[in-house]
């Protein structure tokens, strides 16, 4: 009993801590979800009133909300296999023996996962800049007509795809990277021997070792994809023709534009069950495929 105590001691102060900063907010979060809270409610708690689901009911009915669930979807469904595969096949070419100045290429790849992201999404926007961008510049020496990545509605969401993947492949990479250092060296000389080429041995022990690792990589990229915002907010502003509005993006405009807190809150717990739903199915596929 007096070791328990002892043991319950030590760990409230992160109980504490999480009590604070996660299941506060989100039951307050909850809360307003079922109320008409606005800039009124702001002013006096009288001006709130309860009206159950009425928020959840009137999203559903938005159009707007369809759009954006599209968006993010097509971000999710698009991004995370490239931002997995470019990450994978990154970490398979660092961790071959044939390559040099591993040090250097790690650093390289990792450097934009830890830069500011509001200041490479302006360094894109120039970059993609229809008429003095460094992209469609290129695109001209390969007698390629210019390309108005950000203002066509076809080529706004894969430009800011683009940029995800080619921001964020690097902290998979670390992950795989690792991964890859602790798979045996007998499972690969065992499988030579038996005649195994290198596709054979990516297929049959490469990829089966990383599965609980690739299971892991996938969920937390499926996640931040769900939760995109900083990049149409600085690139785009929800625009074209609200191409690039995320579910994210309207919970922004809702909450701090127009002050609907009630329907923000609303927009975030829907985001939340869809970020549910898709994981446990990544966890159910994971299982039958033998990678969980």
């Amino acid at each position: 009993m007096r070791g328990s105590a002892i043991a319950w001691l030590f760990v409230a102060p992160a109980l504490v801590a999480i009590a604070v900063f996660f299941v506060v907010p989100v039951a307050a979060a909850l809360l307003l979800s079922v109320t008409d809270f606005d800039l009124y409610g702001l002013a006096g708690w009288h001006n709130v009133r309860f009206i159950g689901l009425d928020n959840y009911l009137h999203l559903l009915q938005r159009p707007l909300f369809w759009r954006a669930l599209a968006n993010t979807l097509f971000f999710v469904l698009v991004g995370v296999p490239a931002s997995i595969g470019a990450s994978l096949g990154a970490a398979l070419l660092l961790h071959s023996p044939l390559a040099r100045l591993k040090g250097i290429f790690r650093t390289a790849l990792f450097a934009p996962v830890v830069t500011t992201l509001a200041a490479v999404a302006v360094v894109w926007r120039f970059l993609l800049h229809t008429r003095y961008g460094l992209v469609n510049h290129g695109l001209a020496t390969l007698g390629l007509s210019p390309v108005d990545w950000l203002g066509d509605p076809r080529w706004a969401m894969p430009a800011i795809v683009l940029l995800s993947v080619w921001k964020n492949f690097g902290y998979n990479m670390i992950i795989l990277l690792a991964g890859l250092s602790a798979i045996p060296a007998d499972l690969y000389e065992a499988a030579r021997l038996d005649g195994a080429g290198r596709w054979a041995l990516l297929r049959h022990v490469t990829l089966p070792a990383l599965g609980p690792i690739l299971l892991m990589v996938s969920i937390l990229t499926m996640s931040a994809h769900f939760q995109l915002f900083a990049e149409p907010y600085v690139m785009t502003l929800g625009g074209p023709a609200e191409r690039t509005v995320t579910v994210l993006y309207l919970m922004y405009e809702d909450g701090f534009k127009w002050w609907s807190l009630g329907p923000a809150s609303a927009v975030a717990f829907v985001l939340f069950l869809f970020m549910f739903a898709f994981t446990l199915l990544q966890a159910r596929v994971a299982r039958h495929t033998g990678a969980a």
